[in-house]
């Protein structure tokens, strides 16, 4: 398969650092989460290009390379789903597909519920519709407990202090604490994620995304149903959310397909890799999302 590629792409006013695989209008965008980076998507971006999508993953804003506003504001649940729109804009896609993980997955779910842009399919892994994490954050200590590090992460400078020390130590034990596959992280990508986070700004700005959100995911207000044909891939070894979190979609998506991966923790797409390419490919093949000139495989 294809070998991801960098671009630079100028969206909504910022530039992103991005990979990518494949040509053409048919536009896989897959959004990174917390503590991240474009490089937890390695393995789908070939996978996506080998079914004929152009498979783009950016550094979100505030990530890696690519631009980092200062102000917490910037970091929104609007500004960023206005980064996923533009993004697919300077992409020129005719169809859209957009698949998140963690941070990745709640952008994708607002894009979806907000009609950003017209969207042929939806994945999110690993985080629930916002509703439901509002319903059972209302009834389940368990999952209070399992999100404790939200509230850590509203105090000013100590949660920098604690993620970036020894270079990002807190940062790598991150994944290969709670992966179920620590094999799965090798050191390359282990240093690129602490790299990463010790950039001057960018843990701050990483952090913003709790800061900026935290009281608006408490709120409620009308939403209407994703009419979108939507694919939920979810490890179930996840400390930080927990599996009822899979459940009660019924009147908040019309077109929902669950797979979870009793193997896998938060990490899915990472942990077990060719089991999520896996997933991808017969869900795209059943809803008739396989994009037009798929690349040849070796």
């Amino acid at each position: 398969m294809t070998a991801p590629t960098p671009l630079i792409l100028h969206a909504n006013g910022l530039d992103f650092s991005c990979d990518e695989c494949g040509s053409g209008d048919d536009i896989a965008l897959l959004l990174h989460g917390f503590p991240e980076a474009r490089i937890s998507w390695r393995h789908q971006l070939p996978a996506l290009a080998a079914l004929g999508w152009r498979a783009v993953a950016p550094d979100l804003r505030g990530y890696g390379q690519s631009s980092r506003p200062r102000e917490r504001s910037a970091y929104a649940i609007p500004h960023l789903v206005e980064d996923a729109a533009a993004l697919f804009d300077a992409l020129g896609a005719r169809r859209r597909l957009l698949i998140g993980h963690d941070w990745g997955a709640a952008i994708a779910w607002a894009f979806a519920i907000g009609q950003a842009r017209p969207l042929d399919g939806l994945v999110v892994m690993n985080v629930p519709h916002p509703n439901v994490f509002r319903r059972v954050l209302r009834t389940s200590w368990a999952q209070r407990r399992r999100s404790w590090y939200v509230a850590l992460f509203q105090l000013p400078l100590l949660p920098e202090a604690l993620l970036t020390a020894g270079g990002g130590r807190a940062v790598e034990r991150a994944f290969t604490g709670m992966s179920r596959n620590p094999s799965a992280f090798p050191r390359e990508v282990l240093d690129r994620y602490r790299a990463n986070a010790c950039e001057p700004g960018a843990m701050t700005a990483m952090l913003n995304y709790y800061r900026a959100n935290v009281a608006g995911f408490l709120r409620d207000g009308p939403i209407k149903p994703i009419a979108v044909p939507t694919l939920m891939v979810w490890g179930e070894h996840d400390t930080a959310l927990g599996l009822e979190l899979t459940e009660g979609y019924d009147g908040l998506v019309e077109d929902f397909t669950l797979r979870r991966l009793p193997d896998a923790s938060h990490w899915v797409q990472q942990d077990e890799p060719e089991t999520v390419n896996a997933i991808l490919a017969d869900w795209l093949a059943a809803k008739g999302m396989a994009a037009t000139d798929p690349e040849s495989t070796p």
